[in-house]
């Protein structure tokens, strides 16, 4: 076995905060709250968060994810369905109204308050631009909450100068949620200045969690030799952190998904690396990681800490009193 005493010394800033947000978290809760409460199987339409360790966590306590409603069978039209936490189009729940199935939305709050957003001013007759990326569940929901053609989506700044809209002066934007901060502050920049009479929200539609965990990697960015952000490939806010990472003075960054795909020969002459993980990563896969490196390296752990995390979603109505005894 080895010794400590071969082992190269490695530093690992952990960035706080890091992983579950409040919306991932209570999306997590409603889908272990609902199976408590009415059994299995409970149909939850797409990953409920982009994580394969929950989404297979959850299937084996007897979620089934299906991707379309249409794919659960007739003979289960009265088994709860739960909604992801990154929102759905309108026709997703009147499909299931029309089918008469019992839904529970596990939309995160800070999504549905864009969705209100996009839709007040679509009523005041606003023409709605969209800062998002193009096909992402959040994005296809938040325009899905509108007929279609009455969102423009723009995924760059260089999008900014092709848009054609009949009145300039009756335009509003909203964004979405998981985005990097600082990019979406030039496309912002750009659209006023182009649109100096845009509307935007009254507070900025990128959430706490995406922003808070973004600032916690800018603050060890320029110190690390290396950044390792635990996330899904198709964890947005997950990739946005690589990307801060670099742009903030990281030269070497990488998302892995869990312990097994950290490349030891990608570590080779690091001595201390940042660590964070995307909003829907546990705080399990960060052990996992620790444990890993702490095998080939003799490991001093040093926390970094941006800022203390302290929001609470509550549980939807529905499951609230059930969530109550299963705490108990």
């Amino acid at each position: 076995m080895e010794s400590d005493i071969s082992k190269t010394p490695l530093t690992i800033k952990l960035a706080a905060p890091r992983g579950f947000c409040a919306g991932v978290d209570r999306a997590i809760q409603i889908v272990e709250t609902a199976i408590a409460k009415y059994g299995t199987p409970v149909y939850v339409r797409h990953e409920i968060v982009h994580n394969k360790h929950v989404v297979n966590s959850l299937r084996e306590k007897g979620a089934v994810f299906v991707e379309e409603l249409d794919e659960i069978p007739e003979e289960h039209n009265d088994r709860p369905v739960v909604f992801s936490a990154h929102g759905v189009p309108k026709y997703v729940p009147e499909n299931a109204r029309n089918r008469n199935i019992f839904y529970i939305d596990a939309t995160c709050p800070l999504v549905t308050k864009v969705h209100k957003e996009a839709e007040r001013y679509y009523d005041e007759g606003k023409i709605i631009i969209l800062i998002g990326h193009k096909g992402h569940p959040e994005v296809v929901g938040t325009m899905g909450q509108l007929p279609d053609g009455a969102v423009i989506l723009v995924e760059d700044i260089n999008d900014v100068g092709s848009i054609v809209v009949e009145d300039e002066n009756n335009i509003a934007y909203c964004t979405q949620t998981t985005l990097s901060v600082d990019d979406t502050g030039e496309i912002v920049n750009a659209l006023i200045k182009r649109f100096p009479n845009i509307h935007g929200p009254r507070k900025e539609d990128i959430c706490y969690a995406t922003t808070n965990r973004q600032a916690a990697v800018k603050a060890m960015a320029g110190d690390i030799d290396a950044l390792m952000v635990i996330g899904a490939p198709n964890s947005s806010n997950s990739r946005r952190l690589v990307e801060v990472g670099i742009k903030h003075g990281c030269d070497k960054a990488m998302l892995i998904q869990n312990a097994g795909e950290i490349d030891m020969g990608w570590m080779q002459g690091i001595t201390c690396i940042g660590l964070t993980a995307g909003a829907s990563a546990p705080e399990i896969l960060v052990k996992e990681v620790i444990d890993k490196l702490s095998h080939h390296f003799d490991v001093t752990v040093e926390n970094v800490v941006e800022v203390e995390e302290n929001v609470v979603f509550n549980l939807p109505r529905v499951l609230r009193d059930q969530a109550d005894a299963y705490v108990e």
